[in-house]
């Protein structure tokens, strides 16, 4: 063997560091978690409730931090379920949370309409807040348009299936602007009479808050109890995990698993939409 061979270094003696390899693997993953916990993690409305403000399908960003950290903040709930909170603080009217029934592990989104030791009384379908009732103005109809996500079935709005001079099949939803006392101001659907429509006055205890979804007719939310997959009342705020903060992006239901389907699922003008709600000038 030449010198020169002598000298090159022999391959494959070094193996592959699995315990290098797992403890990195650990911490990248440990490093979502965190984010995920403390910062913003992403969301998918899986459901009407939200509607005219959340779409089934709209991806999300939801804040962590806006009310300091609780158990139901930490991601996949790891942690039992606790009294607890760290750097607490009230959400304001009119915003958009997640939250954890207390009977459940799922998130659910609503919005906020009452405060710690706000009274709050539903009649006719209008909120009454500490015996005045919330301002509801009418606003032009929507006309969503109809996709596998939003099908307008006549079960859940009856008569609001229509045609377009194009040949489309939009869902003409009417709407109301609720403004509550601070300004927030935000579109609501009230479109039937229903058992929800009514409810009894009440007051939010400290450290509550009560929440009801803008699809007032199909939201099971504080107005329905939790043999009825309502919130059973007011909500704790160790059971409110973020706040809603803005829209990524959007899908109708027609794409695949393959990732190319999406961009033609993608839904207009939706991406990048602020949730937090528009202020007008107290009422």
């Amino acid at each position: 063997m030449s010198e020169t061979g002598a000298d090159l270094p022999e391959q494959g003696e070094k193996g592959i560091d699995w315990a290098g390899e797992l403890r990195g693997l650990a911490l990248m993953l440990l490093a979502v978690l965190g984010f995920h916990s403390l910062i913003a993690k992403p969301f998918y409305i899986p459901s009407i409730s939200m509607m005219p403000n959340l779409l089934v399908g709209d991806r999300l960003v939801v804040s962590k931090y806006p009310f300091g950290w609780n158990w139901s903040s930490v991601s996949f709930h790891l942690l039992p379920h606790g009294e607890w909170r760290v750097a607490g603080k009230t959400p304001e009217y009119g915003d958009i949370v997640i939250v954890v029934p207390r009977n459940r592990k799922e998130d659910l989104i609503k919005r906020v309409v009452a405060l710690p030791g706000d009274r709050i009384a539903v009649r006719n379908g209008q909120i009454v807040l500490n015996g005045k009732p919330v301002p509801q103005a009418v606003e032009p109809a929507l006309e969503l348009p109809v996709d596998p996500d939003q099908p307008c079935d006549e079960m859940t709005f009856p008569g609001l299936k229509a045609r377009t001079p194009s040949g489309g099949e939009v869902c003409v939803l009417p709407l109301l602007r609720e403004t509550l006392p601070n300004g927030a101001s935000y579109l609501v659907i009230d479109h039937l009479r229903q058992t929800l429509d009514e409810m009894a006055e009440i007051e939010v205890p400290e450290g509550h808050v009560f929440l009801m979804g803008d699809n007032r007719d199909h939201s099971a939310d504080g107005r329905a109890g939790l043999a009825e997959n309502g919130l059973g009342g007011p909500v704790t705020l160790s059971d409110v995990g973020g706040r809603a903060e803005f829209i990524t992006f959007s899908l109708d239901g027609t794409q695949g698993w393959n990732p190319l389907s999406w961009w033609s699922a993608l839904r207009e003008g939706r991406a990048w939409s602020t949730l937090r709600p528009r202020i007008d000038k107290k009422p």
